[in-house]
């Protein structure tokens, strides 16, 4: 890695770390090291994310960062952009607990469920707070985030034939080909702030192990000038098996070690989704105040999200319908 590139690393990541952390990442670099710090998922939110950040937290399927969006809820911060291909649960409480007013998105609901009340609710009401949107297509996004991690402002692809959506989002644009003269969408590169991930492991460096379904979080990481990995455990060695995704140590600030921290998705070779849970949010979510009151049980009560496992084991107080 050239010198110039390694320091934009360095100054990419140094935001947040105590004097001992950035003693021990500049002496990393200069044995050619780029190590991830292990720290608690409060301190490591409280170090990179704040009001008027620009966040993505990715996992297609399983692998959500619930945990970490509840710390954020927990630390109350606002004035944020989420930025998501697919918007579900945790988005949902975010957005109803007044952390987000702006939210870049491809598709947004409870899988196998229906909507997303809390969402709906901020649209059509501006509840509790008005929540600006930015649509794009599935493609757009996942060409968007490879962009940004390549490095290039903007990406290009065939879509939008027939769409209202360009005429309606100042992301979305045209390019002639300069070999062929055809013309293609060009869409603004994503470089968020800060992406946020879970994943199965993490080894004591800060290199990051995930299996099953990778949908888009490589690439965010990639793209992102901080990035903040949950995992299920810490180990030793990865022991990495054939053909899956390793994210290196250096493009990592931040390791947090959250059992069930993808809940309720599921983490593939560690626990199932929790259907009973998604169905339960849809009667939840769709009045204020019993949201509310189960927002302050479940998450602003409790200190951690061991504390809200424990305290949703021992079953509900609210009415979920």
């Amino acid at each position: 890695m050239g010198k110039a590139k390694l320091k934009h690393r360095w100054r990419a990541r140094r935001s947040g770390l105590s004097d001992m952390g950035l003693l021990q990442r500049l002496s990393g670099l200069l044995r050619g090291e780029f190590l991830a710090d292990i720290t608690t998922l409060r301190e490591a939110i409280s170090a990179l994310v704040h009001d008027g950040s620009t966040l993505a937290m990715e996992g297609f399927t399983h692998l959500i960062p619930s945990a970490a969006g509840h710390e954020i809820i927990r630390q109350r911060r606002t004035d944020l952009t989420l930025i998501r291909m697919t918007p579900d649960i945790i988005y949902d409480q975010m957005i109803g607990m007044g952390c987000a007013t702006r939210l870049v998105f491809s598709w947004g609901g409870n899988p196998g469920v229906g909507s997303l009340h809390r969402f709906r609710d901020a649209i059509q009401n501006s509840w509790p707070i008005p929540l600006e949107i930015e649509e794009h297509s599935h493609a757009d996004m996942a060409a968007r985030y490879q962009a940004g991690a390549s490095g290039l402002p903007f990406a290009i692809l065939r879509g939008y034939v027939g769409s209202d959506i360009p005429k309606y989002n100042r992301s979305i644009s045209s390019v002639a080909c300069p070999f062929t003269g055809e013309v293609l969408t060009a869409t603004r590169a994503l470089t968020p702030d800060v992406a946020i991930i879970h994943a199965q492991k993490a080894d004591r460096k800060g290199n990051v192990l995930i299996q099953g379904i990778t949908g888009i979080q490589k690439e965010a990481v990639l793209a992102s000038k901080r990035a903040i990995v949950t995992v299920e455990e810490i180990v030793d060695t990865l022991d990495a098996p054939i053909n899956t995704c390793v994210i290196p140590s250096w493009v990592v600030t931040y390791v947090s070690e959250v059992p069930g921290g993808a809940h309720p998705s599921y983490t593939y070779g560690y626990y199932q989704r929790d259907n009973a849970f998604c169905k339960a949010w849809d009667g939840i979510s769709r009045d204020r105040e019993i949201f509310l009151q189960w927002m302050r049980e479940h998450i602003l009560e409790t200190e951690d999200f061991a504390g809200f496992r424990c305290r949703l084991a021992q079953g509900t107080t609210v009415n979920n319908g």
